[in-house]
């Protein structure tokens, strides 16, 4: 069940602006896979089980899919539950997002094994951000997970600094630095994945 619910994720293909600063030509729309509790209750569970042995003290997840991911997994294995906001930034270099912890949960999290993470995972730009503000506030992390990791840029990034990595399910996906673009080379308009796509003109 869990596979049908990844593998009918809508892919839309385009040219697009990852938040991680890399460009991709593939993006997954991931906006409506919360909506149905019901549908995306195997997906917790299943994930809720592979951080179990890692004996949690909490779990946390950037806004906002991250985040609704977090919640679920906390309240399956009954840890708390923690989430990072993004820091708006204007900084157009790779893999520069800035996440934050809420000031509140900042003094909380002192101290506890937290793993972390993200419905979907590619360059993890919001994970890795969201690790380096939990360290900052003295959590150690004792795994990352997601539903779905995509390509091997955030995949070798977690191997190579000792983090476990959890996952349902990995599919192949390429990512490029602007200057290395393909689409861009051959004048593409970029896109904000973000925006509906624009209709198509026949």
């Amino acid at each position: 069940m869990r596979e049908d619910v990844l593998a009918a994720l809508p892919v839309r293909r385009g040219h697009f602006l990852l938040e991680s600063g890399y460009h991709a030509d593939t993006w997954l729309t991931l906006d409506a896979l919360f909506a149905d509790p019901e549908a995306v209750a195997p997906l917790v569970a299943a994930l809720a089980g592979r951080l179990r042995p890692y004996e949690l003290q909490g779990v946390c997840g950037p806004l906002l899919g991250g985040a609704f991911l977090a919640q679920a997994i906390a309240s399956s294995i009954g840890v708390r539950f923690y989430y990072s906001e993004l820091v708006a930034s204007s900084d157009a270099a790779l893999l520069v997002t800035k996440y934050q912890l809420p000031v509140a949960l900042r003094s909380l999290v002192r101290g506890e094994r937290v793993a972390v993470v993200d419905d979907v995972i590619s360059a993890g730009s919001s994970v890795r951000a969201t690790v380096a503000a939990l360290t900052d506030a003295g959590a150690s992390i004792s795994a990352v997970a997601a539903f779905m990791v995509l390509g091997d840029v955030g995949w070798d990034h977690f191997v190579g600094h000792g983090m476990p990595i959890e996952t349902l399910q990995r599919r192949k996906f390429e990512v490029w630095a602007p200057e290395q673009c393909p689409s861009c080379r051959s004048g593409t308009k970029l896109e904000d994945p973000r925006e509906p796509a624009s209709p198509s003109v026949s």
